[in-house]
């Protein structure tokens, strides 16, 4: 079955993965590893055994890049998948299970690095930094990139089904403050994320929100909670190509996917501004492969590899190699790279060490309320 079929399918992007002879997609590590400890694994020339364990978002890899890696390198990569970056910091702040390489967004990076959750990145295993775009070269949430190689950057916005709105749902109102669309809203499950894109509706920063305002987002999230059909796992843009919703909450890219497939899918980022997020291919401290790690690092950040993968997710690359190949039916569509006057109004998601504990202390009582 084809990339194409699967899509039209309908099928989960996690199956999809599996029949595409992605490793371990799905399982747990523990599961993905069981029954590799009998005999001795084959060893690399950089005396390391020839595995790779990584841990991933949903559909956010190319179709062939785990397989063309074996065969150029001879190593097996088990990739299992998370739904968001609380899920993630969950898993490794209990103690690393055997990841090599994750691929936490940009205000994890940083909240991680102080946890000192992370490997520091050796360049010089990294030869393909270089092609890396300036401005990604050294960014705020990790300067000089001592912990992270970029991977994509994206922007939030809603998802929706064209046939289905009265008009384009260009506010954050229609998901966040509003019944017009009643059990037909999907939104995000990652706690911060949530609060921070409410504070944008509210005409906050999204780095300049307060203990009132947490309190003030909160009792509004409760209010819309009989409203919203799902909080859901990284998956929105599933459930918005199956109709399962008319309405999501979700990354530029993701429904970048689905438009490719579906002409009545469309994708707008409101009129208040939203949040941009970078996402970071990153070593956890006690991972039992670092060398693999660099070495696969590296291999994400060549040029025609990475363009495989940006064909695949459609997310803006940072990557500007890559960006040089791609056609220009990918550098000029706004979806993918939103136009200058609303990146404007969009912003970067800085690790606040005070509120994140609240955000996910209150986004708590409202799943539960």
């Amino acid at each position: 079955m084809d990339f194409k079929t699967f899509l039209h399918a309908g099928s989960n992007r996690r199956a999809m993965l599996k029949g595409m002879g992605v490793a371990a997609v799905g399982f747990s590590l523990t599961s993905a590893l069981a029954g590799c400890g009998e005999k001795e694994a084959a060893k690399l020339a950089n005396g390391e055994e020839a595995k790779l364990n990584f841990y991933n978002w949903d559909t956010y890899i190319g179709e062939t890049t785990l397989g063309d890696y074996k065969d150029s390198a001879g190593v097996d990569v088990n990739m299992t998948l998370f739904a968001s970056n609380d899920e993630l910091f969950a898993k490794l702040r209990a103690g690393n299970q055997g990841y090599d390489v994750i691929v936490p967004s940009n205000d994890f990076v940083e909240r991680m690095a102080a946890a000192d959750m992370l490997v520091e990145i050796d360049k010089t295993q990294i030869p393909n930094f270089k092609n890396v775009a300036p401005e990604y070269q050294d960014v705020p949430y990790d300067p000089a990139r001592k912990y992270s190689m970029p991977y994509t950057w994206l922007a939030l916005g809603i998802g929706y089904r064209k046939s289905k709105v009265n008009s384009v749902p260009d506010s954050w109102k229609v998901l966040f403050d509003s019944d017009e669309y009643k059990g037909r809203i999907a939104v995000l499950s990652e706690a911060g994320d949530m609060f921070r894109l409410y504070g944008k509706y509210l005409g906050k920063s999204v780095n300049g929100l307060t203990d009132a305002d947490l309190k003030t987002i909160e009792a509004m999230m409760i209010k819309q909670k009989p409203n919203i059909k799902s909080f859901h796992e990284d998956n929105g843009q599933d459930l918005l190509l199956k109709g399962e919703v008319d309405l999501v909450l979700e990354y530029n890219g993701d429904i970048a996917q689905i438009m490719a497939e579906d002409p009545d899918i469309g994708f707008v980022i409101p009129k208040e501004g939203s949040q941009l997020n970078s996402d970071n291919l990153c070593i956890p401290k006690g991972a039992p492969h670092p060398k693999n790690a660099h070495a696969f690092i590296n291999y994400l950040l060549d040029a025609e590899v990475g363009k495989k993968i940006t064909e695949t997710i459609k997310y803006p690359t940072p990557n500007a190699a890559v960006k040089a190949l791609m056609p220009d039916s990918y550098k000029n569509n706004p979806v993918i790279f939103p136009p200058a006057d609303i990146l404007t109004k969009c912003e970067y998601a800085k690790f606040n060490p005070d509120l994140q504990p609240k955000y996910e202390e209150a986004f708590t009582r409202v799943r539960a309320a």
